[in-house]
């Protein structure tokens, strides 16, 4: 479950540093965009590894997870604007 979080954190930081690099130069908005499907798609690796194994745990000692475990990103509102990124 903790490595879940730290997956979706980093998944996180990889999404401000292309938004940078996109923003750094237009060039490479096309090959980010890219990137951030790939760092998507693991992120969702991640969070099905996680269920698996939950369900696992359930069916092995019959006892649901605690509902007050982390999910997810402890952050999970980027605001753009502030990042500097502007629209024409």
């Amino acid at each position: 479950m903790g490595r879940d979080v730290d997956l979706d954190a980093f998944e996180d930081s990889v999404f401000r540093d292309l938004l940078t690099h996109m923003m750094e130069d237009s060039r490479n908005i096309s090959f980010c965009a890219h990137l951030l499907f790939c760092s998507k798609n693991i992120e969702r690796i991640g969070d099905h590894a996680t269920n698996v194994a939950e369900t696992v745990d359930y069916l092995v000692t019959g006892l649901a997870m605690p509902s007050d475990r982390p999910h997810g990103p402890l952050e999970t509102n980027i605001n753009v604007e502030a990042a500097g990124a502007t629209y024409e």
